[in-house]
């Protein structure tokens, strides 16, 4: 980088190479820090020499995580992508962010969801519709996890959408279950039936299973019978999707608390009196008066 009489400007593509070089040293020698500006010199040096983006951000990542310094990590990563999107490599830039959200997904849920939301934006744009699909899945999955019900509604009709557009229809099915969850965990039974009511123009999904079991879980929210609701809510169909989607099913209760309905011993010893009720127990008690055995 020196200049002097006889060179007049620096040599910013060697000093670029032996940046890099010692960032691979600093970083095997676990001086994290010291690997860390060398990485970001290496960078400035690509910079000032005009050339197009050269990726240092895996050894400047790897040295920031060993230093546990990921929002810093993150920072880094994102301004990579943007370099990525400028310098006309945008699948690149869409994998910097992926990179960064499962980065910081167990640090800061709220920022990965935004980084994976701007990675399905940049593989839309290219229309690679199924990567996509894939960082908004993550995207929704969170969401829920961290009860931001209300923007996870959002999430998923965009997946659906794009479902529905490559025409991926049984996915459709399972992602308009996911909506009834979180609607009904909103409280909100018009917009779960809306979304059902939508779902028909679906090609398949009258008369099919799922359809079938969304209309009795409905039903069984709407009368408040919380039996039916557990029982639709237990089904294989339910208890084998997406972790995050099966514990709404298994944690949904009906307004209220519910109503259980009474067992048919019930019934019928109310149908036949006081009288009818003691014979009754006292044939249990004689049943059982010499002992289970």
């Amino acid at each position: 980088l020196k200049t002097g009489f006889l060179k007049w400007k620096p040599d910013y593509d060697s000093a670029a190479t032996e940046y890099g070089k010692a960032a691979v040293a600093f970083k095997n020698a676990k001086q994290f820090d010291q690997a860390r500006e060398a990485c970001l010199r290496e960078a400035e040096a690509h910079e000032n020499n005009k050339a197009s983006f050269s990726d240092n951000s895996v050894p400047v990542t790897v040295a920031l995580q060993e230093m546990q310094r990921l929002p810093e990590a993150v920072q880094l990563i994102e301004k990579a992508s943007m370099m990525y999107l400028e310098n006309g490599t945008p699948d690149t830039a869409a994998i910097a962010l992926e990179r960064a959200g499962k980065l910081i997904e167990n640090v800061s849920p709220e920022k990965a969801v935004q980084l994976y939301q701007q990675a399905a934006s940049v593989f839309e744009n290219e229309e690679r519709l199924r990567q996509a699909l894939e960082m908004l899945g993550k995207a929704s999955r969170l969401l829920v996890r961290g009860r931001r019900l209300d923007e996870a509604a959002l999430s998923l009709q965009k997946e659906k959408s794009i479902y529905k557009e490559i025409e991926n229809y049984p996915t459709c099915y399972k992602k308009t279950i996911a909506q009834v969850l979180v609607h009904l965990h909103r409280n909100d039974y018009v917009a779960a039936e809306r979304c059902v009511r939508e779902s028909y123009s679906i090609p398949g999904f009258n008369g099919s299973e799922d359809c079938a079991a969304l209309e009795q879980l409905l039903e069984g929210y709407d009368q408040q019978d919380q039996d039916q609701v557990s029982e639709v809510c237990n089904s294989p169909l339910f208890k084998y999707m997406d972790n995050d989607y099966a514990k709404l099913g298994l944690t949904l209760v009906v307004p209220g608390g519910g109503i259980k309905k009474k067992s048919p011993n019930a019934a019928q010893d109310k149908a036949r009196g006081p009288a009818a009720v003691g014979s009754h127990a006292d044939e249990e008690e004689d049943e059982y008066s010499g002992g289970l055995c």
